[in-house]
């Protein structure tokens, strides 16, 4: 018995090369499913993240604000530049309180705009007004940023501070 080299090619199945065009496909859907869920899971996270963001940083500002306020007596004004005498050391008619600016109050490189490119919003709060009389441990300030709306006074500003847990409280 004789084996020839045809017979046992003829026997084999032949393996084709390479991918064909159904499971190209197949790959790619499963990669634009993948890719959905990312969209549909990722995005609203961010979203929180930059809400938690600005909070954060509005905790950092208002403990460089309290520090300010124990070195120079008062908090930034607005003859004082407001936030930011807390990064570049304002001038003082009085040169005595110029010698207790201890800043810069915040790291360098550290801005003052929010996740959405608006600037934090600083107001100080004459004693008495703003109807907190009741609450002692209202803050002399607001400290605020006005959202990714960039609009004040809407839903989705972020405040710091009493008026922030009011807000939260009342469902605002």
């Amino acid at each position: 018995m004789k084996f020839t080299n045809s017979n046992v090619s003829k026997r084999l199945p032949r393996h084709a090369a390479g991918f064909t065009l159904i499971e190209i496909l197949l790959v790619i859907v499963v990669i634009l499913m993948l890719a959905a869920a990312m969209v549909v899971f990722v995005l609203p996270q961010q979203k929180g993240a930059e809400k938690n963001t600005t909070k954060l940083m509005l905790a950092q500002v208002a403990t460089a604000l309290d520090t300010y306020r124990l070195n120079i007596g008062h908090y930034p004004n607005e003859q004082e530049g407001g936030l930011e005498a807390l990064t570049k050391k304002p001038t003082f008619e009085n040169e005595r309180m110029g010698e207790k600016w201890q800043g810069p109050y915040l790291k360098p490189g550290t801005t003052l705009d929010d996740p959405w490119g608006n600037k934090l919003r600083y107001e100080l709060v004459a004693a008495g007004a703003g109807g907190d009389g009741d609450n002692k441990n209202a803050l002399p300030y607001k400290l605020f940023s006005v959202g990714p709306d960039g609009q004040p006074d809407t839903d989705d500003d972020i405040k710091y501070g009493a008026e922030a847990a009011t807000a939260e409280n009342t469902g605002r």
